[in-house]
């Protein structure tokens, strides 16, 4: 696929599921109810018209063009993320020899994101967020990191068509149960959603979007809901297949699962607590870290068999 048409591919999917886990939240608050002191859904048509009509107000000496780049460097993360996935068994918008490798640094990239748009902002409660994700964020993505050596230990590659094709016989979310369980966790934390939301929390006013305002706001939410969609079609791919199934035809069972994951996503961001930020901490690496090793063994024993 030529670099446009890569390009085209990508962003069109991207708006299309960011569309899609507009629908999704609207569903859960329907059907789950508000959260309290939730920040309004701007993925809305109202949302849309809000922003184009409101002004966008800055603090105090910010570092005005830090705080302008937060949100699309977050958007190109996600976009980025997205490239790398396999639309058929053999064929990726991006495919390359160590795409897993690339998704793990898309993860980290999205922590100097996140914290690059609440420090930019010259306020303290958008700095706190900053600072809060970094503490989680860092940590939860050395499970991930184990995680997905466990998920690209089968193939003996980390090229993302080579660990769908692994998995023609039997998903590694049915070899390795802990996997897909640990790597949601990422999934909330990367998007800012639930328990993990420490970034733009509602205890924070906002957190890092505290003094966000107009179109620089939907912007950032937009950019949230494209990672989301990045996230949830990598967890597809390395745990449920991505494209592989019977009957239909490969980028139909990819978007199947991958919206799978987005609604479970959306569904945990609104049933599970955020506990205190120095309690997921202390969970992170007295629990989760350990059954991520545990992950990885599994993994390394079910490939010497």
């Amino acid at each position: 696929m030529s670099p446009l048409g890569a390009l085209g591919v990508t962003l069109g999917v991207l708006v299309a599921g960011v569309v899609l886990v507009g629908l999704l939240d609207a569903l859960a608050r329907l059907v789950l109810g508000p959260v309290p002191l939730e920040t309004p859904d701007r993925l809305t048509l109202e949302g849309l018209r809000g922003a184009v009509r409101r002004q966008s107000l800055t603090t105090e000496h910010p570092d005005l063009a830090a705080w302008r780049l937060a949100p699309a460097a977050y958007l190109g993360l996600a976009a980025a993320g997205l490239a790398l996935v396999p639309v058929a068994a053999d064929r990726a918008a991006v495919d390359v020899e160590a795409g897993i490798v690339v998704w793990g640094a898309v993860e980290s990239l999205t922590v100097i994101a996140v914290f690059l748009h609440g420090w930019s902002s010259n306020s303290l409660l958008p700095l706190l967020g900053a600072y809060r994700f970094v503490a989680i964020g860092l940590s939860v993505m050395l499970v991930s990191m184990f995680v997905l050596i466990g998920a690209a230990l089968p193939a003996e590659s980390l090229r993302l068509t080579a660990i769908v094709e692994s998995q023609r016989g039997l998903w590694n979310a049915v070899r390795q149960p802990l996997g897909l369980p640990l790597f949601l966790l990422l999934g909330l934390a990367i998007t800012l959603r639930g328990p993990m939301d420490y970034a733009d929390s509602a205890d924070l006013a906002g957190g890092t979007s505290a003094e966000d305002s107009g179109a620089p706001r939907l912007a950032w939410q937009f950019a949230r809901a494209a990672m989301l969609v990045a996230f949830a079609t990598m967890a597809a791919t390395v745990f449920l297949g991505g494209p592989l199934g019977p009957l239909l035809p490969g980028p139909v069972w990819l978007l199947l699962k991958a919206g799978f994951v987005a609604a479970l996503l959306v569904a945990l961001g609104r049933l599970l607590a955020r506990p205190d930020a120095s309690r997921m901490l202390t969970f992170i690496w007295v629990v989760l870290l350990p059954l991520s090793f545990l992950d990885l063994a599994i993994a390394g024993l079910e490939t010497l068999r």
